[in-house]
């Protein structure tokens, strides 16, 4: 595949949606192709081709790429599918099929057709934790020591909570974590590596959540690192836009602190001080996340036309899953899981 020659085709036209179509349309050397929903209003709505079903625009389209962009219970049929018609190239949205046996086996029929399958885990891709990652690697806060994450996106309180956006939201029997914690899940290991323990406390607090809507998880990394995500879907945090980083958090070492803050921006305070140096300033992106889901598909489109590896393959991507379950059997038996 070379640069200026990339169709892709997207299957998925819900909320989400918008951030991939929008991200797409930005990236240089690629063509957009089609739209596949079975709700074909919104599918025409993204202004190309529109179908009602898969099936219908691969065989109409022929895309280089196929943009998963649909509930978990969708992607194995989609996957397989996309494979069944000849796709090579496959990013589909996290947290990547129904459980960890389905994500397995879909992961081993992509890599037995010998096509490339991504999870579009993009919150690594989110500018404060590259910068936060790139300071921690050149010795910014010392040795590190551990990191705290306080997510507090203030969107699950009431009985309409997620009705207008994601209603699905409340009827998923495991939420917070299945949800949303895998992408810190993904994160602390993008920063620290895989951990080797778990612990967790969850709770919910939203009578009309299925799943948990609060907790705590204790991480175990390599080299003495700890990590503690703090998750409560009903509180807030000081930020004009609650979604662009869902929350706050810090990252400890021997020589300091660095803070991520709600508006994006990261700061430093050394060790024994009481003033604070700006490493990254607030960030200017009105849409989600800082632009990450632009950064991830542009990260895959230069793999794919450099011939290298992407981060986030479905292969990787399982270790994510596979913490997953052992952060709901710690908090079933209420003890630390090892990994």
């Amino acid at each position: 595949m070379t640069a200026g020659h990339v169709r892709v085709a997207c299957l998925g036209a819900g909320y989400f949606s918008q951030f991939h179509y929008d991200a797409w349309a930005r990236i240089d050397g690629v063509q957009l192709v089609g739209a596949a929903d079975r709700n074909t209003e919104a599918a025409r709505a993204t202004g190309l081709p529109a179908f009602a079903s898969l099936e219908e625009m691969l065989d109409a389209t022929s895309p280089d790429l196929l943009d998963i962009i649909l509930p978990p219970v969708a992607h194995a049929g989609a996957v397989r599918t996309a494979l069944r018609a000849g796709v090579r190239s496959i990013i589909s949205q996290k947290p990547f099929c129904r459980d960890l046996a389905e994500a397995e086996t879909v992961t081993a029929e992509a890599e037995a057709a010998g096509a490339l399958l991504v999870v579009h885990e993009n919150f690594r891709f989110m500018p404060w934790y590259r910068v936060i990652r790139d300071e921690i690697a050149a010795g910014r806060i010392g040795i590190p020591l551990q990191a705290t994450f306080r997510l507090r996106p203030g969107d699950g309180q009431g009985p309409e909570a997620y009705l207008d956006r994601q209603p699905y939201f409340q009827e998923m029997p495991q939420f917070l974590v299945h949800e949303t914690g895998v992408h810190w899940i993904d994160t602390f290991r993008f920063l620290f590596g895989d951990p080797c323990a778990v612990y967790a406390d969850l709770r919910r607090i939203n009578p009309v959540i299925a799943g948990e809507d609060a907790g705590f998880v204790l991480f175990d990394h390599p080299n003495g690192v700890r990590a503690v995500f703090d998750g409560n879907r009903l509180a807030d945090h000081a930020a004009d836009n609650l979604r662009r980083t869902m929350g706050e958090g810090l990252f400890e070492g021997t020589d300091g602190t660095l803070a991520l803050h709600g508006d994006g921006s990261v700061t430093f305070r050394a060790f024994g001080a009481t003033g604070e140096l700006t490493i990254s300033p607030a960030d200017p992106w009105d849409g989600f996340g800082g632009d990450c889901v632009r950064f991830l598909q542009q990260h895959v489109i230069d793999a794919l036309c450099s011939d290298t590896t992407p981060e986030n393959t479905a292969r990787d991507y399982l270790t994510v899953l596979r913490v997953r379950d052992a952060i709901y059997r710690s908090a079933e038996t209420r003890g630390k899981i090892a990994l």
